[in-house]
């Protein structure tokens, strides 16, 4: 049976100061570097990007924030989720971590100009489809589970059409672009296990579903790409 504990507010404030100042603004925290543009620039995405998105689902969905703030609650989440949730949240928030370590040290010698605009693209392209996936879809929880108590059922539009799982293809894009904006060649060490642990999670939720959900075989006929168009 799924827990149905109200959040700790304590615990609440402290995810949101996490998620919204601690992780995205971790690079200026680490460094001091006050006049770091792009530092900056990467946090505003981050911080206005988490508040549009959790706005726009909210007013689609009134469920949806209280499904994703008590993921960890649910008892019948997979218990092999159970360790790459937690990864995959983690391994992308790390990777500013690293980005501000690089700066600190002046370990990486920095990409030009061009290539940061490009970054602020792919980082505006993730934000942006990931919110088309979280605004359209009603279920899109923080831990892979069936529904059942909320009707899960197949979502097939917006994003859904193009690939299975838009919201790990949105991360994948938006975390490429953290270490071409913040400077940092090592940053591609936690992108690249992140992609890796994305990959891996993405099978297995998808095989899940197939195995699981009504009418996922079916649309998994139709759009026949999990991750990225005509790859896989």
């Amino acid at each position: 049976m799924n827990s149905q504990k109200n959040m700790n507010p304590v615990s609440l404030v402290i995810q949101l100061l996490v998620v919204l100042i601690i992780m995205p603004f971790s690079p200026i925290l680490l460094t001091l570097k006050w006049t770091w543009w792009e530092a900056w620039t990467y946090g505003g995405i981050c911080f206005f990007g988490f508040i549009i998105s959790r706005v726009l689902a909210a007013k689609k969905h009134p469920d949806i924030i209280k499904e994703r703030s008590e993921s960890f609650k649910h008892e019948d989440t997979k218990s092999w989720d159970r360790v790459l949730s937690p990864l995959l949240v983690f391994g992308s928030g790390f990777i500013p971590i690293v980005a501000g370590l690089d700066a600190l040290f002046k370990l990486s010698p920095g990409f030009n100009f061009i290539i940061k605009i490009v970054s602020i693209i792919l980082l505006l392209t993730g934000y942006g489809l990931g919110t088309y996936a979280l605004v359209e879809n009603r279920f899109f929880s923080g831990t892979v589970r069936i529904q059942s108590e909320r009707g899960h059922k197949v979502v097939s539009t917006g994003p859904y059409r193009w690939i299975r799982h838009p919201g790990y293809a949105a991360a994948l894009i938006s975390n490429i672009g953290v270490p071409l904006l913040l400077d940092s060649y090592w940053a591609f060490i936690p992108v690249f296990c992140v992609a890796v642990v994305a990959v891996i999670r993405t099978y297995l939720e998808d095989k899940t579903l197939q195995n699981e959900l009504d009418g996922y075989r079916e649309y998994a006929q139709i759009t026949r790409k999990r991750l990225i168009p005509f790859i896989w």
